[in-house]
């Protein structure tokens, strides 16, 4: 019995090792992006990017907890505007700034996990205009420490947050789409 036990564990310490080892040789850093096709123009659409209050109307992180305890900060909108959250373990805590705005073209984000796992990571939107609608792409990257890495190898960057982008990039859509409503909120 206690041979078996001594066996399982090697096994089980060779295995995260192996795993650490793999991780290590990974890339450090990481970017993934999601797209979607909006019929509206990219004048329709910038002001719920550019915004964070309007950021958060549609962003399916949001959404996970309906208690979040929100800050904004800074101007109305554009660059130095800030949203600092604290939230359940599946929004966790953080901030964001907007670091770039290009209207109607493009917004750059800086975001800072503080909780569950800090990282710092730059997020953008390029808005482009395509024959009619408005190809719009979020995007993010950042760099990765041997923790992130492991992760990324056992859970993905890409599985885990890209799914995400999906569904807020959905009701982007939807809201901007919307007959008879403002894209504005």
């Amino acid at each position: 019995m206690i041979e078996t036990v001594l066996y399982i564990a090697v096994g089980l310490a060779v295995l995260a090792a192996t795993l650490v080892a793999y991780a290590w040789t990974r890339p450090g850093a990481f970017r993934f992006a999601r797209s979607t096709r909006i019929a509206a123009a990219p004048d329709a659409i910038f002001p719920l990017i550019n915004d964070l209050k309007a950021f958060s109307s549609w962003s399916p992180f949001e959404r996970k907890d309906p208690n979040i305890k929100s800050v904004y900060s800074g101007p109305q909108s554009g660059v130095g505007q800030r949203h600092d959250w604290d939230g359940n373990k599946d929004v966790g805590a953080g901030w964001v700034i907007i670091t770039e705005s290009v209207a109607p073209s493009r917004v750059g984000m800086q975001l800072n996990m503080t909780r569950p796992m800090a990282c710092s990571n730059r997020v953008t939107f390029t808005l482009v205009p395509d024959d009619g609608m408005t190809t719009v792409t979020w995007a993010m990257e950042g760099e990765m420490s041997l923790v992130a890495k492991v992760l990324n190898v056992v859970v993905g960057m890409d599985r885990m947050c890209g799914p995400e982008f999906e569904a807020g990039l959905k009701t982007l859509k939807a809201k901007v789409e919307a007959p008879g409503l403002s894209a504005v909120a």
